[in-house]
């Protein structure tokens, strides 16, 4: 049985999986745009305690891998609190807390690294603050913050693989399932190698594009 026919023959079970992947993915990628963006936004405005306090909590989940994390509040988290959450909303999350502190740390640091001089220069130029941001901050913040977050919420769907070990009946969990029955590993991981290849590799070849000419134009407004 090759690739092809597997696919036929298990269609309904792989569209299930990848249905609960993309869902998954949906939560994840909101809550670290919405959610993380504005922790940013807020530690930028109050770098001393906000800022500080969510830069080590961002140090804290990049030195414990998702994997532990998910594990933890699967098992000894809900054995501590004496209660039971079902797998899907574990994984959502538990990878959404990761996807909102990385992504507030991301968001933090471009709007900590905007050069205030474009600021004072659109007030000699008459711009009102509306117009400052609008006009100015805000093109230059969303270019500097786009390719990098696309890469992170790449790197997020990538993680959603590891939510199959405690049991969410995502996409590699039904490649799983298809290749016990099957016995064809070559053939079922080959085409999951293919899925996750055709969305990411033009993702990330978009974002390292963008942060490539970003960093021309940057450079060229500043010298």
């Amino acid at each position: 049985m090759d690739l092809i026919e597997i696919l036929d023959k298990y269609q309904v079970a792989l569209l299930g999986g990848l249905k609960v992947t993309f869902y998954l993915c949906l939560i994840i990628w909101s809550a670290g745009i919405f959610l993380g963006g504005l922790l940013g936004v807020l530690g930028a405005a109050y770098s001393k305690v906000l800022g500080r306090a969510l830069e080590s909590v961002s140090y804290l989940v990049r030195a414990i891998p998702v994997l532990v994390l998910l594990f933890w509040f699967h098992y000894p988290f809900q054995y501590l609190l004496d209660i039971t959450i079902h797998p899907f909303i574990t994984a959502a999350l538990t990878i959404s807390l990761v996807n909102i502190f990385l992504t507030s740390d991301l968001v933090r640091g471009v709007l900590l690294q905007f050069p205030e001089s474009f600021v004072e220069s659109a007030k000699v130029c008459g711009l009102s603050p509306t117009q400052s941001l609008f006009h100015i901050k805000l093109p230059i913040v969303l270019r500097q913050l786009i390719p990098p977050l696309m890469a992170l919420n790449t790197q997020m769907l990538q993680i959603t693989i590891f939510a199959s070990l405690i049991a969410v009946e995502e996409l590699f969990r039904v490649a799983q399932r298809i290749n016990s029955i099957e016995y064809r590993p070559v053939e079922v991981y080959t085409g999951m190698a293919f899925f996750f290849l055709l969305i990411c590799l033009p993702v990330n070849a978009l974002a390292t594009w963008l942060q490539s000419r970003f960093n021309r134009v940057y450079s060229a407004s500043r010298s």
